[in-house]
């Protein structure tokens, strides 16, 4: 029956065309009426079709996006008391929470999926628990310490590691346009396919742009933007760029493709060091530091687990 239809969070999220998180702020602000099975939350499509009613009138109002959020800082993180909000798009991530809800049932964990830029936004604003970051800095050579000293003033964190990732050029099987170097971008034939602002890439490609003397208006498909590694391996793999930059990890998931090695980087875990006492933030870390956690990140590949839990600075 019609009335027996139900929408998962990712499903709503894609009707109203906003986040998932978006989503999950609504049903925490009573705003959206949902109900759970077990640890899944579901949404009835009658209460859906109330809740955009409310919306065409005037009576309620769809929540902003993490980008438009009011910057005043809440008295305290989101969902502190029943579960974590983690900000980044990685497949670590993925094996992360889903040990960390098996391991410890009781913790609720909610993935945004966002670049490091605007995951540090959230963890200063208070809409998130904790974040990941590959930010490189041209004037110390650096992985995101002095991103993170800047971003959050007053707000003392610790950096932990997660893994070592490989930067380089996706390019078509051949490297028919022979792809190389950061100049490479500028030749007039080679159609680049870029990331979106805020991510981690597009910081390197900007800083690297910055250092060499390279305008970005040189580079023909600089405004191109796509979210993620995979979506921009995809299009070069499809013959609709000639380059993208992005992680190594995602060009051994698309077929037809090379890549060529830039840059090693440090991909790490953003926390707020008053959180880290913590009972949820203890559980975190108890996974990163686990063997299990280890091998099935290892068992991947394309990872450098080397110094994975290990704490990088306190900033």
């Amino acid at each position: 029956m019609p009335n027996d239809i139900s929408y998962t969070p990712e499903e709503v999220a894609n009707i109203l065309k906003i986040s998932k998180y978006t989503v999950y702020e609504l049903i925490k602000r009573g705003e959206l009426t949902a109900y759970h099975i077990g640890r899944k939350v579901r949404v009835e499509k009658t209460d859906l079709e109330i809740y955009i009613q409310k919306a065409k009138t005037g009576d309620s109002f769809f929540a902003p996006e993490p980008s438009s959020l009011p910057s005043e800082q809440p008295k305290s993180s989101p969902l502190t008391d029943n579960g974590l909000v983690i900000c980044g798009q990685d497949m670590v991530l993925d094996i992360l929470t889903r040990q960390l809800e098996k391991q410890f049932p009781y913790i609720r964990c909610l993935r945004h999926y966002i670049g490091s830029i605007d995951g540090l936004t959230a963890l200063y604003r208070g809409q998130a628990n904790a974040v990941t970051a590959h930010l490189w800095d041209s004037d110390t050579d650096e992985y995101n310490i002095p991103y993170v000293r800047r971003m959050l003033p007053g707000h003392p964190a610790t950096i932990i590691n997660l893994v070592y990732r490989t930067e380089g050029f996706y390019v078509a099987q051949g490297n028919p346009k022979g792809i190389r170097t950061w100049e490479d971008l500028t030749k007039p034939d080679v159609r680049f396919i870029n990331r979106e602002r805020g991510s981690g890439a597009r910081v390197l490609l900007d800083e690297k742009l910055r250092v060499l003397k390279i305008n970005h208006t040189a580079i023909q498909g600089y405004a191109e933007e796509e979210m993620s590694h995979v979506a921009v391996a995809s299009k070069v793999a499809r013959g609709e760029a000639d380059v993208g930059l992005g992680i190594e990890k995602a060009s051994l998931q698309v077929n037809n493709l090379d890549f060529i090695p830039l840059q090693k980087e440090r991909y790490d875990l953003v926390v707020r060091q008053e959180d880290l006492v913590k009972p949820h933030f203890q559980a975190l870390l108890s996974i990163l530091n686990s063997t299990a956690f280890r091998n099935d990140v290892l068992g991947i590949g394309g990872y450098d687990i080397s110094q994975m839990g290990q704490i990088i600075a306190n900033v």
